[in-house]
């Protein structure tokens, strides 16, 4: 990481475009200039600006399966959360599960069909189909919007049901704590801008309601010349990770007992002058001709593990209205 890092550092001095792609684990990190990426390789959308060429639409219909981890399974890797909640070694911890996938889309088809803010495509590799900003720099100014409350909106009343959830607004405070402590090491007059506001993600299993909210504060004006420093020392994404960060990404590897990869890791743009990047949830990935489907979701003392199970299902989607 120390290399891409110090990479990343000499193309924003020189303030030259690049893509970067960095795993959960910050062990494969990959950082190319924008004129050199090959998009018979990979492709990115990233809020509107891409190197994928027109697609022609794909008229045929969705067909996605899976299957989740048992409950048994999951029930039991939330017992060694609850277990390490317990004893204050952690507040919030993020925990994940693969889950196996079956459709008649391939990876490239479902980059081109899904709607979503952050996407990338990575020829045998994977898909990531993300709703989650990481970070943004405009003007000099860093933003976060961390992402932390989901709920099937056909739910009577969801909206207030999630805003309402105590166990949702305990999560909520602490990843937003957690991020502005982030910022704090690489900005100045950090503030949250906003508290908790409510997107609608469309899916092909209906619509979702999904919770977030905005830390934003001031870096200094040589701050291209320390693009690679900033982002390493953010990582890995608190909203993906939990508080506090290093002991809880230790109890993360006890408890899930398989590799992330790049699920969780994050992708972005550097484009001269601004940053934009999207963390990498929403992810299938590929390994011979089998499919993983990889999500989660936050864990607090007050959580309950037949309502995180579902969650970490209802999780299991692809952007396709």
């Amino acid at each position: 990481m120390k290399q891409a890092a110090q990479t990343m550092n000499s193309l924003g001095k020189e303030k030259t475009p690049f893509l970067f792609i960095i795993d959960f684990a910050m062990q494969k990190p990959v950082v190319i200039p924008l004129s050199k990426i090959d998009p018979k390789k990979i492709l990115f959308a990233i809020n509107g600006i891409s190197n994928a060429e027109k697609h022609k639409s794909i008229t045929k219909k969705l067909v996605f399966n899976f299957t989740p981890v048992s409950k048994q399974t999951y029930c039991k890797a939330f017992k060694k959360v609850q277990f390490h909640l317990g004893r204050g070694n952690t507040f919030l911890l993020n925990l994940t599960m693969p889950a196996k996938a079956e459709s008649n889309f391939s990876l490239k088809d479902i980059f081109y069909s899904s709607n979503a803010r952050y996407k990338l495509w990575m020829k045998n590799q994977l898909v990531v189909f993300s709703p989650e900003i990481f970070v943004k720099i405009e003007k000099g100014v860093i933003s976060s919007y961390p992402m932390k409350g989901t709920m099937d909106a056909s739910v009577a009343g969801a909206e207030q049901k999630l805003l309402a959830s105590k166990k949702e607004l305990a999560e909520h405070y602490t990843i937003v704590d957690l991020i502005r402590n982030d910022l704090s090491m690489v900005a100045y007059e950090v503030n949250v801008t906003r508290f908790r506001y409510i997107d609608r993600l469309k899916t092909h299993k209906g619509e979702l309601l999904q919770m977030s909210s905005e830390i934003s504060g001031k870096l200094p004006p040589n701050y291209h010349e320390n693009i690679g420093n900033i982002l390493m020392t953010l990582l890995p994404a608190g909203s993906i990770s939990g508080a506090p960060k290093r002991k809880t990404v230790e109890i993360i590897r006890e408890a899930e007992g398989y590799d992330r990869g790049y699920y969780t890791g994050i992708f972005g743009l550097f484009d001269g002058t601004n940053l934009d990047s999207g963390v990498m949830i929403r992810y299938i990935e590929q390994s011979d001709e089998e499919l993983t489907y990889k999500s989660g979701g936050g864990i607090t003392a007050n959580s309950i593990c037949e309502e995180e199970y579902q969650e970490l299902i209802d999780k299991i989607y692809v952007p396709i209205a």
